[in-house]
């Protein structure tokens, strides 16, 4: 569920305007039960590809939709898959929440905050004005200056972070969701280059995503001035989302791992690691984008859903 106030206005108008036309009500119907590419939603509502693709811009920037590069026979195709089930408008802040309805937690988290790590090369991270640390050594991922991070590279290896869960104790999680944008470590960058990407909570393996690759075809939109050319540029934006029956990618299930399992309550804090298992299939390794790196101006984002019962 996406959860809009008057708390984020900016959201609430970039939502709302992304669906103020019929055409992108559409694609959003068509994207409920399965994925498509731009060509074939384009087919499908018996419109040009061009508006339709102006359309799914708007409908990403909004975090409505999701999209992905994915090999084609010519090239790559945009494969697009909806983002969330409902949208949730809140206008009268100042009436009280009953009991037993869902209320909301959310924690930012700058990738450059982590508590734990264990890394192997290629490695590195940068900010906003360059290099913040020795690439390519690991000893350089516990210096001080990585709480400063805005984008973090490693072949192997994890980082983990300690998220605050600062809900009352009577509360009833009902979800939670961790939203990142993320991609694959390759030498400069390789779009066939793939990596079994692992997401833990609390020592407990919530779900592994094969990432496709490392994309550099084009400059990511935040990216700095500075930043090479030749380099990673940007990532996909990722949505786990563990309820009490199972851990869905994207709104798809990737495993059969719930709440329970996860020791959230009576509890002032979780554990989050990102990494890949050393016995994984695809080493292809991690990039991480905060806010001044890639396409989405967002850190590690952690949304907890619960209720006063």
């Amino acid at each position: 569920m996406l959860e809009l106030s008057f708390d984020n206005p900016d959201e609430l108008v970039t939502v709302t305007h992304a669906l103020s036309t019929r055409s992108r009500v559409d694609i959003l119907r068509l994207l409920i039960s399965q994925n498509l590419n731009i060509v074939e939603i384009a087919e499908a509502l018996k419109l040009p590809v061009s508006t339709v693709a102006s359309n799914i811009k708007v409908l990403e920037a909004a975090r409505l939709i999701n999209t992905e590069l994915l090999p084609a026979s010519r090239g790559a195709m945009k494969v697009c898959s909806r983002n969330y089930d409902d949208i949730h408008i809140a206008l009268n802040q100042e009436k009280a929440i009953p009991k037993g309805d869902i209320q909301v937690y959310e924690v930012d988290m700058p990738i450059g905050h982590y508590s734990d790590c264990e890394v192997s090369p290629t490695c590195g991270m940068a900010n906003g004005e360059g290099m913040i640390i020795r690439e390519d050594e690991p000893a350089s991922f516990y210096h001080p200056k990585h709480v400063g991070a805005q984008i973090m590279w490693f072949r192997k290896g994890y980082v983990e972070y300690l998220m605050p869960l600062e809900i009352p104790a009577e509360a009833v999680i009902e979800s939670l969701e961790l939203s990142m944008e993320i991609c694959s470590e390759a030498p400069n960058y390789d779009h066939n280059w793939p990596s079994d990407i692992s997401v833990w909570i609390n020592g407990v393996e919530i779900g592994m995503w094969t990432c496709p690759g490392d994309f550099g075809d084009r400059r990511g939109k935040l990216n700095p001035a500075w930043w090479f050319e030749w380099s990673t540029q940007y990532g996909l934006l990722k949505t786990l989302r563990v309820d009490k029956n199972k851990t869905t990618l994207d709104m798809e299930k990737i495993s059969a791992v719930d709440l329970a399992q996860l020791n959230l309550q009576n509890s002032h804090k979780l554990r989050v690691r990102i990494g890949i298992k050393p016995d994984a299939v695809h080493q292809g390794g991690v990039n991480l984008f905060g806010r001044q790196f890639g396409d989405y101006d967002q850190n590690i984002k952690m949304t907890v859903h619960y209720a006063i019962h």
